[in-house]
């Protein structure tokens, strides 16, 4: 078991001056220990955490972990208790009281002009560092996508002639050719590979689908038969004119045989005109074909645009994982999922919290929301016998509840009032709103300004609404005792949620009682 102490370097300061409180505690190898973070200590105001010191004894460690406290105002102050959990137990410090006097000022000598201001670095989360540097980023990835996808681009030289119909096509392609080097370096078989690709090309599109990949004979057989049935409008001396320039291309690429330069020229110059020839027997288009044509590119067209979509769709899917990921990283899953979605519990643990005094003698803490004052049922015979002031806020069934409470008996005599009796009568509450399985824990309690009380906590099963199942809460009830007067804090929770035990931590570590004034 690890033992724990707390002692300050001083018992009273001046103003602003700082103290240096030490919480030691020693434990074997194998616990974790965690000490208290953030501003765990008000009244005193934590200026500086410092590292934790380390010494091993045998098969114990002995960890020191100082903190650095101050006050600007002066007067009488309790350390609150602070929590340390070793393994699966917690563990509190004693409350330490600290006397923070006022600077006694020389009224004899000269006062000091007014120093100006100076700027000084802000302390806190600086999360809005990496929402910036994120919706930076977002913003050049969308830049890009709009620059490389869906900015209208000019069309390459390419993609121009790819867009113009297959005799214009083919006609530029033959002035291409013209300014080719292969007639003038008698590259004769590279010039009638491309020739006839041209002409091939040209009656692929427009005539027979299979031109490109036919032999010469059986691509002549086919205009043959189309010319004979009538499904184009071709001569006989066409079809010669193209037989023999292709069997004459055939024997320059396999047999390399070397024509005549001018032979080559007027091959060129025919195929030329059997172009045009085949255009002009060429049907004219129907309004069917002209339709299906339209609607060839309409399809084209948005088959690019679902290319581009899925795209764009690819890269923001991948960033918002890529930026969940990260954030996950940084400061949680659980925290980063909250904070997308929303967690009722996570809003009033950072909302405004108000600092409040309820009833009387006052009651003071703070909490995320103002209590308000409710009217409990009280029979006949309770109404007779105590005076009762409640303030809540929210319920068992909002699975979150704080209730401050101050009960003065009215016929009360000499005898000293039973706290725990008083607190027992509040878990029945409890049990009234359907809670089952109370498992009760009893501790002392010492507020930060040293009033002294009864802490009861555990644990409950309480229903979940509209349905036959139950849930685990926890639950922490404060007693207090004054003459003739019980006051009493109930906090309960959801187990389960991490925010709403960060809140009732911050509340009890809160928590003051003032005397009555006479």
């Amino acid at each position: 078991m690890g033992q724990v102490k707390s002692t300050i370097d001083s018992t009273s300061i001046k103003i602003g001056e700082q103290i240096t409180y030490h919480i030691q505690v020693e434990t074997d190898t194998s616990k974790l220990v965690v000490f208290p973070e953030g501003q765990t200590f008000s009244p005193l105001e934590m200026i500086e955490s410092y590292d934790i010191d380390t010494l091993k004894n045998k098969d114990k460690f002995n960890l020191i972990k100082k903190y650095g406290l101050t006050q600007f105002d002066s007067g009488t102050y309790t350390i609150p208790r602070q929590k340390i959990i070793i393994g699966d137990k917690t563990f509190f410090t004693d409350s330490l009281q600290v006397e923070v006097n006022t600077v006694v000022i020389d009224s004899t000598k000269g006062l000091f002009e007014i120093k100006p201001i100076i700027a000084v670095e802000k302390t806190g989360n600086n999360w809005w560092v990496y929402v910036l540097i994120t919706l930076l980023i977002v913003a050049v990835i969308a830049f890009l996508m709009y620059w490389f996808i869906w900015r209208k681009k000019a069309l390459s030289e390419e993609e121009q002639i790819a867009l113009l119909p297959p005799y214009d096509r083919a006609k530029l392609a033959l002035k291409n050719l013209d300014e080719s080097p292969y007639l003038e370096h008698e590259n004769l078989k590279d010039y009638y590979s491309e020739l006839t690709f041209i002409i091939r090309k040209y009656l692929e599109e427009k005539v027979y689908d299979r031109a490109l990949e036919s032999t010469t004979n059986e691509l002549i057989e086919r205009l043959n038969l189309l010319m004979e049935g009538n499904q184009i409008d071709i001569d006989k001396e066409d079809i010669r004119k193209l037989e023999s320039i292709l069997q004459r291309a055939d024997l320059v690429k396999f047999a390399k045989s070397a024509p005549d330069i001018e032979l080559a020229k007027m091959d060129r110059q025919t195929i030329d005109i059997e172009i045009d020839h085949v255009k002009e027997a060429l049907p004219e288009p129907t309004e069917e074909e002209k339709l299906l044509d339209e609607q060839y590119r309409a399809e084209q067209e948005q088959r690019k645009k679902r290319k581009k979509m899925w795209l764009t769709i690819g890269i923001s899917v991948f960033l918002l994982v890529a930026t969940f990921t990260g954030f996950s990283l940084k400061f949680g899953f659980n925290y980063v999922k909250d904070t997308i979605i929303g967690h009722d519990s996570k809003t009033l643990l950072e909302g405004d919290w108000v600092s409040s005094q309820y009833g009387f003698p006052p009651v003071t803490l703070a909490t995320p929301k103002v209590l308000k004052r409710t009217t409990p049922e009280l029979s006949e015979q309770q109404a007779q016998q105590l005076d009762l002031t409640q303030f809540t806020y929210g319920s068992i069934i909002d699975k979150f509840q704080i209730v401050v409470a101050t009960t003065r008996l009215k016929n009360a005599g000499q005898e000293k009032i039973d706290i725990e009796q008083a607190v027992d009568g509040s878990l029945k509450m409890f049990e009234n709103n359907g809670a089952q399985n109370i498992i009760t824990k009893k501790d002392k309690f010492v507020t930060p300004n040293g009033a002294e009380g009864l802490k009861v906590y555990g644990t409950m099963d309480i229903p979940i609404p509209n349905t036959d199942q139950m849930e685990k809460g926890e639950y922490v009830i404060l007693g207090f005792t004054a003459e003739n007067v019980i006051q009493q804090i109930m906090l309960f929770h959801e187990q389960r949620d991490v925010y709403a035990k960060q809140i009732v931590e911050r509340i009890l570590n809160s928590v003051e009682l003032k005397d009555a004034e006479k």
